[in-house]
């Protein structure tokens, strides 16, 4: 006699620390992640999801609607086809325990900034827990946090899941940094990685990528040999079949001071077939290494984004024309002018020069 379908109900998942909704659909068993340990919090999700199971269809008020709801269906529908995925699941991750139990037509300017308040909070307790310093989180992370609530609410707005779309209180765009590396900070940057005995056979070279090249680390993390052309000295940052978006990647020449350093890497490469490799396989982030090699040369506030700052500037004051260097870094001439521009030899010379 088959067993009875019990419905959706709540189970502890002890190798993800992370309590579960499970059910049986067609047969098959499905689970779902209420993004909590809290066995209270796991309740209000698994009501929330109970609810949803039963809407109606068509538009549906607000006011009927949980926050969480959309959040998961633009995570499971929007997910897939977007180029870094990632992206959108540690936003929603990091949304979740404060908009949880609460209403679509909750979202209004108070709750927004009163989610300012508490990921600063939260970031700040779980830092010192975790014995680091506590800076909290960047008014730049909540922005793109809310963006993405705000993505969540109007692509079911579009989808016709909701009558109409809570407007969503973004933070003010922080001012972009203007932080980049002399060439004896890159110099010491790079001692310091070869110091480093678990990242000397790839942070150099990651570094010398984006110092040369500018491009972003995932596109240097992703760089496979077949994308490199060491005879006809091209290189292509655009894997096959990697979706086109905003952010775009070069198909350019490669540096001539970097080629020996390609060179030497390409022969004691592994079979893995990526030009950043560790321990026979790809990187897949480089923050912790990256960091750890700026403590060493006791560098303040650099990124791996900054190597990219690097690049256009020492572009900017070496006078390269700015349409070589846009089709190098594959930046549009607005950003350039914008960010770099004013490190040009030229910058202004010719209106200076009118008087």
């Amino acid at each position: 006699m088959p067993r009875r379908n019990q419905g959706p109900r709540l189970r502890w998942l002890e190798k993800r620390r992370c309590f579960y909704i499970v059910w049986s659909e067609d047969g098959r068993s499905r689970e779902r992640s209420t993004g909590t340990r809290d066995r209270e919090e796991a309740e209000i999700a698994l009501a929330e999801f109970l609810q949803a199971r039963k809407r109606h269809t068509g538009p549906r008020d607000p006011a009927e609607v949980f926050v969480t709801e959309i959040l998961d269906a633009y995570g499971d529908e929007r997910g897939p086809e977007v180029a870094s995925p990632e992206r959108i699941a540690y936003a929603i991750e990091a949304l979740l325990p404060f908009w949880t139990g609460k209403l679509l037509s909750a979202v209004n300017r108070e709750a927004c900034i009163a989610y300012g308040t508490h990921r600063i909070e939260a970031e700040r307790e779980r830092s010192l827990a975790a014995g680091r310093d506590p800076r909290g989180v960047s008014p730049g992370s909540i922005r793109r946090e809310l963006g993405v609530l705000r993505a969540a609410i109007n692509h079911a707005h579009r989808e016709g899941r909701i009558t109409r779309a809570p407007s969503v209180l973004l933070p003010e765009r922080p001012e972009s940094r203007d932080r980049w590396l002399t060439p004896v900070e890159a110099e010491r940057l790079i001692k310091a990685a070869y110091t480093m005995k678990r990242a000397r056979g790839h942070l150099p070279l990651f570094i010398r990528i984006g110092l040369m090249h500018g491009a972003r680390k995932e596109a240097i993390l992703s760089l496979r040999w077949s994308q490199v052309d060491l005879d006809a000295g091209l290189i292509d940052f655009n894997p096959p079949g990697r979706k086109r978006t905003k952010k775009r990647r070069a198909r350019v020449p490669i540096a001539k001071s970097l080629i020996p350093f390609l060179r030497i890497a390409r022969k004691r490469s592994c079979i893995t077939g990526y030009v950043i490799e560790y321990a026979g396989g790809p990187v897949k982030d480089i923050k912790k290494a990256f960091s750890e090699a700026c403590r060493i040369a006791e560098l303040d506030s650099v990124t791996p984004h900054t190597l990219r700052h690097t690049c256009a500037t020492w572009m900017m004051q070496r006078g390269v024309p700015h349409f070589d260097a846009c089709g190098f870094l594959e930046m549009s001439r607005e950003t350039l002018e914008r960010h770099y521009a004013h490190h040009h030899p030229d910058y202004l010379r010719s209106a200076a020069n009118a008087f």
